[in-house]
């Protein structure tokens, strides 16, 4: 019966946005029904499958990229207090600054494009996995690590038979929330440095050519399937984290009951 719950929200949100826009009087070119966009998606369905390629493409190289060297960065923070105390900070400040100020600096140094889309992309993602996986590795159960020290294990062998499987909840935690970013990073990184002439005319340029258009409809139909790029992402997540964990971890075996 929950599923019904969604439905029923989406059903009088749309209602209220069809309200408004009756009571309003506001062109389609200011605020446009829910049909009409969706008119223009099916109107503009090339352009916006075409584009929504090339935009996963950088989306998918920027996760990769900040998923292997998020798991890595974390490691390295985990293995060693003294290490952490030197890096993190140094880590929070350059997630603090934000990536528009940095966007010159990456053009001039990746290249625009699809290089430069992937580097902001990996930029955005990066730092939820960090964060996550080494919040696992330190938050390790003390009891466990007593009994691993008692038996002489060193501390790589800690780390990965004991520390990492710990934090394996944590980290695709992270790929979730990179997971839900990874597209918005590609769609700005288009957005800024990426070019159509260079073959990585995606969403985001395809927002900045609706918009100087004023294709307002088209508009909102490239952020629909912004939207559903996104649910893509999040699914093989989630597929992901049912695969590793549904054998073990409580979650799913209090779901299961």
């Amino acid at each position: 019966m929950l599923w019904f719950l969604p439905l029923l929200s989406g059903l009088v949100f749309v209602g209220i946005w069809y309200g408004v826009r009756l009571g309003s009087g506001l062109q389609s070119w200011i605020l446009p029904t829910p049909w009409e966009i969706l008119e223009a998606s099916w109107r503009e369905r090339n352009r916006l499958i075409s584009a929504a390629g090339s935009t996963a493409w950088g989306a998918l190289g920027g996760f990769l990229l900040a998923a292997g060297m998020g798991f890595i960065t974390s490691l390295i923070l985990g293995v060693s207090k003294f290490l952490r105390a030197s890096l993190y900070p140094w880590l929070l400040m350059l997630q603090m600054t934000p990536v528009i100020v940095l966007t010159p600096i990456i053009v001039l140094w990746a290249g625009p494009g699809m290089p430069g889309i992937i580097t902001v992309t990996w930029l955005i993602s990066y730092f939820p996995i960090v964060v996550n996986m080494t919040q696992g590795l330190v938050s390790t159960d003390l009891n466990h690590v007593a009994l691993f020290r008692m038996c002489n294990a060193s501390r790589w062998q800690e780390m990965w038979y004991l520390r990492v499987p710990s934090a394996m909840p944590f980290f695709l935690a992270g790929l979730r929330i990179a997971a839900t970013l990874a597209p918005i990073g590609a769609i700005f990184g288009e957005y800024m440095v990426g070019n159509s002439a260079g073959g990585s005319g995606g969403l985001g340029f395809l927002v900045y050519s609706y918009n100087t258009q004023i294709k307002i409809p088209a508009l909102f139909a490239t952020g629909l399937t912004s939207c559903l790029l996104g649910f893509v992402f999040v699914a093989a997540v989630s597929l992901l984290n049912w695969a590793v964990l549904h054998q073990w971890h409580d979650s799913f075996e209090h779901n299961e009951h």
